[in-house]
């Protein structure tokens, strides 16, 4: 569809780390010698996944069995048994985060992301391109859709989605679409596409972690600490932080473990707000980690994302 018809590769999948992994596998092609060139292509509809049906004659009155493989795998983590908003629960309880705390966060996140609309969207346009659908008629989509309008008054006013928990659907993101590209090189190669004037940007290391069951959102920090150490990176030297952050609880919890202010990461908006397509939503955030960078004059940058129930992959990055 992309007329690159000639061209081969694989599919790859991991959740919410999926980009991450995206990521690490190019580059460990790219390092071996064995590719001097790949796009890492993530693409997801959450909105309307897959909805698969087995045909099972033998099943009472002919009727088969049916799998939906989004919402199966929100609703119901087969290792840890408890749904994905359960994860948010369990670690807003343990690290005693409270609703209010959770409010507050997601209100900073609404207006760090009105700086990436401002002049014209000056930020999103660094980036992000229009697309034109298929459908005759159609007019291309060419900003995010689904943002929610929210207020401190609004977020209040809210019922938690759990009974007896404290996450509301104004504390956590929404199902999203969305499609996302990098190209991962040589430096060489870097340099032809490009242009020698343009900054350079290193893929220094990626790191994993997993913690325990149904703790999910905790998971972020053992991977941050995990891709810094293999990259020789201390926190306090990081220029700037984005995050994967399906719960308010995520950034908070990350916050209390880390010392960073909330407010000192995550600028120009996070998945909180824009929504949460599984496979390209980590790759959007390590390109606007890139993008401001640039704005920042260079440094060194931090993307980390939990994933699937109680594990997370993170990626530093440096810009010349």
């Amino acid at each position: 569809m992309i007329g690159a018809g000639e061209i081969g590769g694989p599919t790859l999948s991991q959740a919410c780390a999926t980009s991450a992994r995206l990521l690490a596998h190019a580059a460990l092609e790219v390092a071996s010698g064995q590719k001097h060139c790949v796009l890492a292509i993530a693409c997801d509809r959450t909105s309307n996944g897959p909805h698969i049906y087995y045909p099972d004659p033998q099943g009472p009155g002919g009727r088969g069995t049916a799998e939906d493989w989004v919402w199966d795998n929100f609703n119901h983590d087969p290792y840890a048994g408890n749904p994905m908003l359960q994860t948010a629960e369990n670690v807003a309880r343990e690290a005693h985060i409270t609703r209010e705390e959770q409010e507050a966060l997601s209100l900073l996140r609404h207006e760090q992301y009105q700086e990436a609309l401002a002049d014209g969207r000056a930020f999103q346009r660094r980036y992000m391109v229009a697309v034109e659908l298929p459908k005759k008629g159609a007019a291309p989509i060419e900003a995010d859709e689904g943002i929610r309008a929210t207020t401190r008054e609004g977020l209040a006013k809210q019922r938690p989605v759990k009974d007896g928990g404290i996450v509301t659907s104004g504390t956590q993101t929404y199902p999203a679409d969305g499609n996302a590209g990098i190209i991962v090189c040589t430096k060489d190669r870097a340099k032809e596409i490009a242009g020698s004037d343009a900054p350079p940007v290193r893929l220094l290391s990626y790191g994993e972690a997993r913690v325990g069951k149904g703790m999910m959102p905790a998971a972020v920090v053992p991977a941050a600490n995990d891709a810094l150490a293999r990259a020789g990176v201390r926190l306090e030297d990081v220029r700037a932080i984005k995050t994967h952050n399906p719960f308010a609880v995520n950034d908070l919890f990350f916050c209390r473990q880390t010392g960073i202010k909330p407010e000192a990461m995550n600028r120009f908006g996070s998945p909180l707000v824009y929504g949460h397509p599984q496979g390209p939503t980590g790759a959007r955030l390590v390109i606007e980690l890139i993008e401001e960078l640039v704005l920042r004059g260079g440094g060194t940058g931090l993307y980390t994302g939990c994933a699937a129930g109680d594990t997370a992959m993170a990626v530093v990055v440096q810009v010349g």
